[in-house]
């Protein structure tokens, strides 16, 4: 090793520390029968010298606003992680580490967000750590402008950094180049990647797979590349100050993201496993385990730990207790200076919304001719945005078509890259992500979890397939984020069956913890933005039509404030107790009100129920879906311009749906509805059908 660094003050205990993390790595995965101990192995000095000397973090105070992020996008490894949260002080015990993967630990085989104390997000899907830690400095920026704009660059209580590290799987997944390059045009000079390159995946030699300079690759999007090569020739050694001296010159880069070679070997330093595909997914072995505790100085007894080690490394303790004082004297003196910046602060440290925001939202009066919803969601979002400054985002490449640009905000963009046709500077609002759903997806993930800003972002609902990845993880980790997805169904039209969605509302629908709404008019929208921002502990998606819809007269329907509930009747039978229901969404809710005017005048007294939001309304209590759909009413029709599958449970062993189970064409809108089957005289005679499949009436044509 190079001499020792005065600031950096290497110690033989550090060295055993480090050691002490590839000892419990080891032994953690052989205790659990399964994981991946090879890349904890090699990053131990990596991970032990961030948390340890890096970091800018109190373990006792793991939510700590003014803390650092690190962001372990090779999930996999999550021991890279738990061994210095235990080491480092944080609440994590070795019962713990010796409970990984197993029912009900802290240790799971995955990190978790919102599960184990210091985990800042859940990763393991390849690739979205590095677009999560994206999104968390662009996060960080936002707020900064919003809380204290004009404090110089590195001395406000707002400025931190983001550390992330990744592995070959990380950049090799598409989701990495997408985020990677949105982060080079944002000029992120608060995101530092530490990119692990052992050469060695599941498949062992990533060379059956990977040719590419990856160093080169991200100085082409335009990072700050250096690369530190503990491979040196027939030698093997882990010179931390090298790696501590390209950390602080990748701090010092202020206009540029950075990213960090950093050239190990897996497994290190098992003698037979290291730099090998064995190591990277399975236990050592016993044998192989004595061997390298043996070349390590180690005794052979699983999880023996040295206190003073442990001692010594949680010396960080506080250190960070230190450090979170004098941001404090920081914070509070700032707060003593901008009370209306406090109190934007403490709302978005806790999710808060405004008092009086509901009164922003817009009331659109009735008309025939009516609005597309995609329309109207731009409206509600021009409204919000004087009073919901933590409402932020934008589309990836379809803002006209999408309408996610709030009129007259500037754009979030470093000043010289602002455009004619969006104006904007560092601490803008409108975001651009370019033709990346899913980068956008993981970005808008990281700005989530970040703190108390509340991102949306856009595309067209069928390329919601694209980000599919990311929105799961926002439903798993109980983020608010929105995603606005337009052009919602074969009434998008002439783009054909490639751009007509017809199986992505069930698709979407099947995520746990993704509310799916798609509203039938502009007020439905309205509420449907309501009920998005108010539920802070989870994705909403909404699905909204490209072609205009009629502006439902409220006067003579049920207030459209029934969107909150899922479901609602929209429009009751004339006895009040309907012989068969009609169950709609979207666009076909005009439909269904059509048909309703057809069966009563046919003597069938008939229910409308618009249905935007099937989670929405499953949350609801028995009593009021019973409400709205009786079980003793099993004469029912659902309307929808997709496949049937998601609304089986409403429709029961008796309904009908008026659907579409193949793909679609390219013409207008209303003749893809006609020849399709999506007209009133269609629901009515499914309604025929269904009634005569309970029995009701016999002689009817089916429809079918």
């Amino acid at each position: 090793m190079a001499a020792t660094d005065p600031a950096l003050n290497w110690s033989d205990l550090d060295r055993k520390a480090v050691d002490t993390t590839r000892v419990l790595a080891m032994d953690a995965v052989e205790k659990a029968g399964n994981g991946h101990p090879g890349t904890a192995m090699s990053l131990a000095p990596a991970a032990y010298l961030l948390f340890n000397r890096v970091l800018r973090h109190d373990p006792t105070d793991p939510e700590w606003a003014g803390r650092d992020r690190f962001v372990l996008s090779c999930g996999h490894s999550s021991l890279t992680l738990y061994v210095q949260l235990f080491l480092n002080g944080y609440s994590l015990s070795l019962d713990d580490l010796k409970s990984l993967r197993q029912w009900d630990s802290l240790t799971p085989g995955h990190p978790e967000y919102g599960h184990t104390p210091g985990v800042e997000i859940t990763t393991g899907p390849l690739g979205q750590g590095i677009g999560n830690a994206v999104g968390m400095a662009m996060s960080a920026r936002r707020e900064r402008g919003l809380l204290d704009p004009d404090t110089a660059a590195g001395e406000s209580p707002f400025d931190h950094f983001v550390y992330s590290i990744a592995s070959d799987g990380d950049i090799e997944e598409g989701v990495s180049h997408e985020s990677s390059a949105i982060a080079s045009v944002q000029k992120l000079g608060n995101l530092v990647v530490i990119y692990d390159d052992n050469e060695i995946s599941i498949e062992d030699d990533t060379r059956i797979a990977k040719s590419e300079d990856v160093g080169k690759r991200y100085e082409a999007y335009g990072w700050h590349v250096q690369t530190v090569n503990w491979r040196k020739g027939e030698t093997y050694a882990e010179d931390v100050e090298e790696l501590w001296t390209a950390i602080q010159t990748a701090k010092s880069v202020t206009d540029k993201p950075s990213f960090i070679v950093l050239k190990t070997i897996i497994g290190f330093p098992a003698p037979k496993k290291q730099n090998t595909g064995k190591i990277h997914g399975s236990a050592l072995g016993a044998a192989e385990i004595t061997a390298t505790k043996e070349l390590l100085g180690f005794t052979d007894e699983p999880f023996a730990i040295d206190d003073e080690v442990v001692k010594h490394a949680q010396q960080v303790v506080e250190r960070g207790r230190a450090a979170r004082a004098e941001w404090q004297k920081a914070f509070d003196a700032w707060a003593a200076g901008n009370a209306e910046g406090k109190v934007l602060f403490d709302r978005l440290a806790t999710r808060t919304l405004p008092e009086g925001w509901l009164k922003a939202l817009p009331v659109f009066p009735a008309d025939e001719k009516g609005v597309a919803t995609r329309a109207a969601s731009g409206k509600i979002l021009e409204a919000l945005a004087p009073v919901l400054p933590e409402l932020w985002g934008g589309s990836a490449d379809l803002a006209e078509s999408n309408n996610t640009t709030m009129k007259g905000e500037p754009s979030f963009i470093p000043a010289e890259y602002a455009t004619e046709a969006f104006p904007g500077h560092e601490y803008g609002r409108t975001l651009h992500f370019g033709i990346r759903e899913h980068g956008m997806g993981s970005i808008l993930n990281g700005i989530a979890v970040h703190g108390g800003t509340r991102p949306y972002g856009g595309t067209f609902l069928v390329f919601s397939d694209y980000m599919r990845g990311s929105v799961r993880l926002s439903a798993l980790m109980k983020l608010p984020v929105v995603f606005v997805w337009t052009h919602d169904s074969i009434g998008l039209g002439e783009d054909g069956p490639t751009h007509q969605p017809i199986e992505t509302l069930t698709a979407l629908r099947a995520i746990v913890g993704l509310d799916v709404v798609r509203p039938a008019d502009a007020n439905e929208t309205a509420y449907a933005w309501r009920g998005a921002l108010e539920h802070d502990d989870r994705p909403t998606a909404l699905a909204l039509s490209r072609q205009n819809l009629p502006t439902l007269d409220r006067t003579k329907y049920a207030s459209a404030e029934g969107t909150l509930k899922g479901g609602y009747i929209l429009s009751e039978a004339s006895t009040g107790t309907p012989q068969v229901i009609l169950v709609a969404s979207g666009s076909e809710v005009s439909i269904a009100l059509t048909a309703q005017e057809r069966l009563e005048a046919d003597g069938t007294p008939t229910r409308v129920v618009s249905m935007p939001c099937q989670e929405w309304f499953y949350q609801q209590d028995v009593a009021y879906q019973q409400q709205v759909l009786p079980s003793g009413v099993k004469a029912r029709v659902t309307v929808e311009a997709g496949i049937r599958m998601s609304w089986d449970r409403i429709l029961g062993d008796a309904g009908e749906a008026v659907s579409i189970e193949h793909y679609g064409a390219s013409a207008p809108a209303k003749v893809l509805f006609e020849q399709f089957g999506f007209t009133a005289d269609n629901v009515v005679a499914k309604a025929h059908a269904s009634l005569a499949r309970v029995g009701e009436i016999t002689g009817h044509k089916t429809g079918n």
